[in-house]
């Protein structure tokens, strides 16, 4: 039997993650070989620039989406907040994982919490959902625009480049590094991205004998949840220029929706939130999309738009 290979970044996290996944695959199967395919994106290599600035998180997913055309693989295994909000048709998110903490996370060596932080000190963070909450919520702090994957980031933390970072509870928790986090950032206080502390298995639309396989995985709480969070911000734009937080908890079987969107360079945002049945998470997205573009977040995210405009591109 010809083994069924798992297409990954090549990052410790992507890495992690997919031994996860194949570990599962071979406990429910365990006849069939399960392979890993490492892989290393464009994302992972433009360190230098923004992700928004070129091409967005999209570029961690399109070499394991053409390992998949290819028949190199048979599936992919992405964090699902790295995972554009719109697939091409050739493609289909055949399982969402149980969601891992989906919390925000300062670590620092020096202070144990955002509020320990003195003034003008150094936040690195490469996410401008998290830029706008920290803008908003402590204004007298400096944001930097940090990249690399987890152990990068760290090392730079350690170089003294920073006084602190935020960063993705589920990474370090998954990677054995929860000692590491200074302070656990509540919901309330700082949303979630959409699909954040998922995991997401995509495979080829007309896969249809491996969508089936690894179905098994899916968990409906999780995938009902972010299917809302990621309505929200396919209904903003669905991309990383937009700093959007979209989190969905799941309470019985009702999803309690919050969001928010806004200006990363100020603070200043708009937020909403909303109760529906699961079956009912699409409806539930588009009210609180409505609430938002109600209290003003087309204006909000046009003024970014010419304000980027007139910038200086990214050497």
């Amino acid at each position: 039997m010809e083994p069924l290979i798992i297409a990954t970044r090549e990052s410790p996290l992507a890495l992690w993650q997919a031994e996860h996944v194949r570990g599962r695959l071979q406990a429910l199967w365990p006849q069939e070989r399960v392979e890993i395919l490492g892989m290393t994106t464009r994302g992972d290599q433009i360190l230098d620039r923004d992700l928004s600035k070129v091409g967005g998180k999209g570029l961690f997913v399109k070499e394991l989406e053409a390992a998949l055309l290819d028949g190199r693989a048979q599936i992919a295994v992405h964090s699902l907040k790295d995972v554009p909000m719109e697939l091409a048709p050739e493609f289909h998110l055949a399982a969402i994982t149980e969601r891992e903490d989906p919390r925000d996370c300062v670590v620092s060596l020096r202070f144990r919490s955002l509020a320990e932080l003195p003034d003008g000190a150094r936040v690195g963070t490469s996410s401008l959902r998290r830029e706008l909450l920290l803008r908003s919520r402590y204004p007298r702090l400096q944001v930097v625009p940090v990249r690399g994957n987890v152990g990068t980031r760290l090392a730079k933390l350690e170089r003294g480049e920073f006084d602190a970072l935020l960063m993705a509870a589920a990474g370090l928790k998954r990677l054995g590094l929860a000692g590491r986090i200074s302070e656990i950032l509540p919901t309330a206080q700082f949303l979630p991205a959409p699909g954040q502390g998922a995991l997401a298995i995509e495979v080829r639309a007309q896969a249809q004998g491996v969508a089936q396989r690894v179905a098994a995985l899916d968990d409906p709480a999780t995938r009902a949840a972010t299917g809302a969070e990621r309505a929200v911000s396919r209904g903003l734009g669905g991309n990383c220029d937009v700093p959007l937080a979209a989190y969905a908890e799941v309470e019985g079987e009702d999803l309690v929706l919050r969001a928010c969107v806004g200006d990363h360079r100020t603070g200043e945002n708009v937020a909403a939130h909303g109760r529906a049945r699961w079956v009912d998470n699409e409806a539930l997205a588009a009210d609180v999309v409505a609430q938002l573009k109600n209290a003003g977040a087309l204006r909000l995210l046009r003024y970014m738009a010419r304000a980027a405009d007139t910038q200086t591109p990214h050497a």
